[in-house]
């Protein structure tokens, strides 16, 4: 299978370079487990899901802490049939409906629910695509579902779902939605947009 992200991040910062090129040493732990190439518009990140949104949260923490309003934005992709298998991609967390869906409802929340606080907080809205599966709208909903009971979930909106609350659960959660809902071994893609520090009023 093929797992990986493409992602832009946008300091809104006359330093904006300064915060990205400051940011960028989050992901060295994670190099050995990711194809990363960057160029004029995006960077992409080829590796597990267990890996990509470790990534993805550290790396945008990292700008965050400089206090400028920064936003992510991301689309993120497993299974993609137009994709060659890539052996870096190799993972244990996906598991699709083989798995009823309760059982992987309760295993989501027990990842987000487990995880460490980051002391960041950031908004997100993000938008689940399950491709090629007659039963799309139950894996759907049932994200949903678990969504309303992750503890970051701020409301539906047109088209997308908006999470509220530490960086930590908030990327977790989009781990989970990503990894449980959606055939196994079957295209599920994830849009993303994550914000922290913004001078709208909450």
């Amino acid at each position: 299978m093929f797992s990986g992200a493409q992602i832009s991040l946008y300091p809104m910062a006359d330093d904006f370079v300064g915060v990205i090129l400051g940011a960028l040493g989050a992901l060295d732990p994670y190099r050995d487990r990711l194809r990363i190439e960057t160029d004029d518009i995006s960077t992409l990140l080829v590796g597990p899901p267990e890996v990509l949104f470790p990534a993805m949260r550290d790396l945008f923490v990292a700008a965050a802490r400089s206090g400028k309003h920064c936003v992510l934005s991301a689309a993120v992709s497993r299974g993609c049939p137009g994709e060659p298998d890539d052996p870096i991609c190799r993972s244990d967390e996906i598991g699709g409906p083989a798995i009823p869906l309760d059982d992987r409802k309760r295993a989501a929340l027990g990842a987000v629910r487990s995880t460490p606080s980051t002391d960041q907080p950031v908004a997100a809205q993000f938008s689940l695509y399950v491709m090629g599966a007659s039963d799309h709208m139950d894996e759907i909903y049932g994200c949903i579902d678990f969504l309303k009971q992750s503890g970051v979930f701020d409301r539906s909106k047109n088209f997308c779902t908006r999470l509220r609350g530490d960086a930590g659960a908030v990327f977790a959660t989009l781990n989970e939605a990503f990894c449980r809902f959606g055939p196994g071994a079957g295209h599920v893609t994830l849009d993303i947009t994550i914000s922290a520090n913004s001078p709208t009023a909450v």
